[in-house]
């Protein structure tokens, strides 16, 4: 289900997704199917780790890439769960094709 909220979605960013709710920041976004498939990307991660262990995994890894980069926007962007996203969100096969834990091949992964 998607939600339109300019104020829970952080400035700088498009969309959120939390089980089972994406919020993005505009409405004409909800046009925007690459998003969509970036959020949605989100949505099976979420489920296939049981929703909270998503959420402990994500924090765990932005704290230790904000360590490793001492950059805001180098550790969310080098999160395993966004790069699996952002590699992944213009191809709208992919979640038909989808390995389980499929994040776990970007974790050792850097730099995009």
């Amino acid at each position: 289900m998607i939600f339109i909220s300019k104020y829970l979605v952080p400035n700088g960013y498009a969309g959120l997704t939390i089980f089972p709710f994406v919020f993005l920041k505009s409405k004409h976004l909800k046009m925007n199917k690459v998003l969509l498939n970036h959020e949605k990307i989100h949505l099976k991660q979420q489920l296939q780790l049981l929703v909270l262990p998503f959420y402990i995994i994500y924090v765990l890894e932005f704290l230790f890439r904000f360590f490793q980069y001492r950059n805001w926007h180098r550790a969310y962007i080098n999160i395993s769960f966004e790069q699996e996203a952002y590699t992944n969100k213009n191809d709208f096969e992919y979640l038909n094709n989808r390995p389980f834990w499929a994040f776990l091949k970007y974790l050792y992964k850097h730099e995009i």
